[in-house]
């Protein structure tokens, strides 16, 4: 049996700021760095993670050095485990999306799982890509307890599908926290354990905007 744990980066600009960050390189914001640091405290303690995955955007890479640095082991890189290509959305506000783009962002409000960034990814596709990544990182290291920094959309995707077996039951899943632990098992097939621990960050504690 493999463990993974699903970490979702600290809080970036595009959660400060308000904006539909995708596959923009933002960076982690202060608060982020902290929360970063938090986590890989409480993940080392508890479950003692032997390796370290990260989405190749910053603020999961950053995310990540932390626990790399602790556990003694190089980052792997991971473009498949990249937040959703937002296409024409990318790095644009809450309210311009819902102004350009009224339409398809209703879908993405309401219907997630069904839900395609215009000129982008759709929410299945990245599922896809997801959860073949995850399964390869699995059955690559399996016995082991492997950390993988990754972003809010992949972990409520993956978590979507181990639970229901169906993306479009997405949006009955809420949005993970910043700084969040979401614990997966494969052994063949995959069980989700716990989603998103984050009562180690304290006052530190962020949740995704409700708008998105």
């Amino acid at each position: 049996m493999t463990k993974l744990l699903l970490i979702r980066h600290g809080e970036s600009e595009a959660n400060n700021n308000g904006f539909f960050a995708g596959q923009y390189d933002a960076p982690l914001m202060p608060k982020g760095i902290e929360q970063a640091e938090k986590t890989a405290k409480y993940i080392v303690e508890k479950y003692a993670p032997t390796k370290i995955y990260a989405s190749d955007l910053k603020r999961a890479y950053c995310t990540a050095v932390p626990i790399s640095k602790l556990i003694g082991a190089d980052i792997i890189t991971c473009q498949e485990i990249r937040e959703i290509y937002a296409g024409k959305w990318q790095k644009m506000s809450f309210d311009d999306l819902e102004k350009n783009f009224s339409d398809e962002y209703i879908v993405w409000l309401n219907d997630i799982g069904n839900a395609c960034c215009s000129g982008g990814e759709s929410v299945k596709e990245l599922s896809e890509r997801v959860m073949d990544s995850l399964t390869a990182i699995a059955k690559e290291s399996y016995g082991e307890t492997i950390a993988v920094a990754t972003h809010a959309t992949p972990i409520r995707a993956a978590q979507t599908i181990i639970q229901y077996g169906d993306i479009s039951y997405m949006k009955n899943v809420p949005w993970v926290s910043n700084g969040s632990v979401t614990v997966l098992e494969y052994n063949g097939g995959w069980n989700c354990i716990s989603v998103s621990e984050d009562e180690h960050l304290g006052k530190d504690k962020t949740v995704f905007p409700a708008n998105v």
